[in-house]
């Protein structure tokens, strides 16, 4: 799944990437009002739970998809008091943290999108093997099944928040992507979202008004005053188009998420390399119930993370990205009224469903084969996720 581009054209995507590549030694840097410093957390005691070291990397990278956000709040939620931004490299680095406690290992999460050419990061992870763990949502780890497969060990979203938007003022009577569908509403996505063949097979939308060259700006949007619709993430763009978009502009508007129109991709689930599985498991048994504690300790107190997310936003001087406060807030708000963050059917955060991926592998295979891009053969659910690492008693409270 191609990353939406929040609100950034492809030219400047491009110019970000040239600067990055021009950019040369470490300018990495502390803003005091994210609580950057040198203190360090307490060590946690050796050979407990919390203790990491030699189980796992003395670092342990985990590549995003994107810039720093608040969907990825539970990730920078691990980073202790000791952390340094780098803007120069794109990533923040410092002691991996649970509870207040220090693992003994680091943590380095790294930005993704133009940071890395907007290349997928499963793909990436193969060129890049100092990657311990990756975002990869479940029909990108689907298509690149023969060459680049990865296997998701912890799913931070219950339900993706990929979804299709259009303005209440304009189209009032509608309530789902069938109503869309039903118009001739034009519907701007990005062309390599798999989810759009879906729909146009099963009908729901239709070929003649689907509009797959766009890039993320919405600029298309406020040249035809609200009368398009529009691809993107249920936890940035309703917000920042009836907020942030300025001249006057505000659109308040009504969605879809894709999920509920019987797409049910793991969006952004945490992924390792398939073949490093035996050689990081004894890293996996200590580390996911820690990524479970963070991300229940992040939904239930959000600010700590939000302020490092803004800070680090806002010290990236050369970055076309932008994250407000209230967008922060607006992220975490719409992951708990949507459901998008949850426990799911059961007590358990983080955990996948092999009914849901196997439907997965259900759509897309034919999907891919269309596009001369078959998947594994004989691909199954075990393939691509696994649940084995979760502590079953940790879970949104």
């Amino acid at each position: 799944m191609g990353r939406l581009k929040r609100g950034v054209t492809l030219a400047a995507s491009a110019a970000l990437v040239l600067t990055l590549a021009a950019c040369s030694g470490d300018t990495s840097g502390s803003d005091s009002s994210s609580g950057e410093g040198t203190s360090a957390a307490p060590a946690a005691a050796s050979g407990s739970a919390l203790d990491l070291r030699g189980d796992c990397p003395s670092t342990v990278v985990v590549q995003t998809d994107w810039f720093a956000e608040s969907e990825y709040g539970y990730l920078y939620n691990l980073l202790g008091p000791d952390r340094r931004i780098d803007t120069a490299k794109k990533r923040i680095t410092g002691s991996l943290v649970s509870g207040g406690k220090d693992t003994g290992v680091n943590i380095e999460v790294r930005y993704g999108g133009p940071a890395i050419g907007s290349e997928q990061v499963s793909a990436h992870m193969y060129v890049d093997k100092s990657i311990t763990l990756g975002i990869v949502s479940t029909d990108e780890s689907i298509q690149n099944s023969r060459s680049q497969p990865t296997k998701a060990v912890y799913a931070p979203f219950d339900v993706s928040p990929m979804m299709i938007m259009w303005d209440k003022k304009v189209y009032p009577n509608f309530t789902t992507l069938v109503d869309l569908g039903q118009s001739d509403t034009k519907v701007l996505y990005y062309e390599t979202d798999s989810y759009m063949q879906y729909l146009l097979g099963a009908g729901i939308l239709r070929q003649g008004q689907v509009d797959g060259s766009y890039d993320g700006s919405p600029s298309r949007w406020v040249s035809a005053d609200g009368k398009v619709a529009e691809a993107g993430f249920a936890t940035s763009e309703p917000y920042i188009y009836q907020h942030e978009l300025g001249d006057g502009h505000s659109y308040d508007v009504n969605l879809q998420l894709v999920n509920d129109t019987g797409y049910p991709v793991y969006g952004q689930a945490l992924a390792i390399r398939s073949g490093d599985e035996k050689t990081l498991a004894p890293c996996l048994r200590k580390l996911v119930p820690i990524v479970q504690t963070s991300q229940a300790d992040f939904m239930a107190n959000p600010r700590p993370a939000n302020d490092l997310i803004i800070a680090a936003v806002k010290a990236d001087k050369a970055s076309v990205w932008s994250y407000s406060p209230g967008l922060a807030a607006y992220a975490v708000q719409a992951m708990k009224d949507r459901g998008l963050v949850s426990n799911g059917s059961n007590s358990t955060i983080g955990d996948m469903d092999s009914h849901r991926v196997d439907r997965m592998i259900q759509i897309l295979t034919p999907i891919y084969a269309g596009q001369k891009k078959p998947v594994k053969s004989g691909l199954t659910p075990s393939a691509l996720f696994t649940n084995t690492y979760l502590n079953a008693s940790i879970g949104l409270k």
